[in-house]
């Protein structure tokens, strides 16, 4: 074999040894990368998220959103310093359902601006505060069936010559709370009236006393709770909207929320529903 013939064998063997290694480290690595990405998918999988409901009963307490300056419907007792109402009344028969106990459960203030963020952030399971349902909002929570029927009214002086809708004109100054429903539906009622906002309905009707307003607006269930504090006050006939009340839960909440439909069919059922009505609100009307 002469020397050019030999080189080119040599050669040749060299580049055959080197593409069977190519090869070999081709494979090597294709199994490690999937290997590599079958234990990421293993290791980077979510576990099952713990449902509301299971985290109420392992801390073995309802936490309830409710309002604390609405006679009424959520009103903090000065002398007791206990929050009082209709809706107090709702919640506490939830936390009967879920846990056994009515006393099993926390409530906390809201607000109509505070309402929706502390229930989103976690900070409350489910809100029962005079709540409106509305597309708008279900966009944000999901919403129970309706446990209480309101309708939109005007609170005004005895003497005051306001008697409808029709009498918030220009040069009227209306007074509501900050986030409320009331405030969108007066504006597009009275579009020429003045609309102040206020952190919430006891801040609005020191305003109102205190001679900031001709008239205070919201559902006509909590202007009753007010005008039976300060008998100087009516409330106007009239409502010019319906506004149907839900327990608002966390999108997506869906085995607390079928709970909670559950305990207002059998609260109606039992006749409790009707109990509670005419201990704050009075003779519940008929259908």
């Amino acid at each position: 074999m002469n020397l050019k013939n030999m080189w080119k064998k040599i050669i040749g063997i060299g580049l055959a040894t080197m593409l069977s290694a190519i090869a070999l480290v081709g494979c090597s690595s294709s199994e490690t990368s999937t290997g590599s990405k079958e234990n990421d998918s293993k290791t980077t999988e979510a576990p099952a998220t713990e449902s509301t409901l299971d985290k109420i009963k392992e801390r073995g307490k309802l936490i309830v959103g409710v309002k604390y300056d609405l006679n009424l419907f959520g009103l903090k007792n000065p002398q007791t310093g206990e929050v009082e109402g209709f809706d107090i009344d709702i919640a506490k028969g939830l936390a009967k359902k879920i846990l056994g106990d009515e006393n099993k459960i926390e409530l906390k203030e809201v607000t109509s601006k505070t309402r929706i963020p502390m229930l989103n952030n976690g900070e409350i399971d489910a809100i029962i505060a005079t709540m409106t349902i509305t597309e708008e909002r279900k966009k944000e929570v999901d919403f129970s069936d309706v446990y209480f029927m309101a309708g939109q009214s005007l609170l005004v002086k005895k003497d005051s010559k306001i008697n409808s809708i029709k009498d918030i004109k220009k040069g009227v100054t209306v007074l509501t709370a900050k986030g409320s429903t009331s405030a969108q539906n007066i504006r597009e009622k009275a579009p020429e009236a003045t609309v102040l906002e206020f952190e919430n309905y006891a801040e609005a009707f020191t305003a109102l006393k205190a001679g900031q307003g001709d008239a205070l607006t919201t559902d006509n269930a909590l202007l009753y709770g007010m005008a039976k504090q300060d008998p100087n006050y009516r409330v106007v006939d009239e409502t010019f909207t319906e506004e149907p009340y839900g327990i608002a839960v966390r999108k997506g909440d869906q085995e607390l929320l079928n709970v909670i439909n559950e305990y207002l069919k059998e609260l109606k059922a039992s006749g409790e529903y009707d109990k509670i009505y005419e201990k704050w609100i009075g003779e519940k009307p008929k259908q």
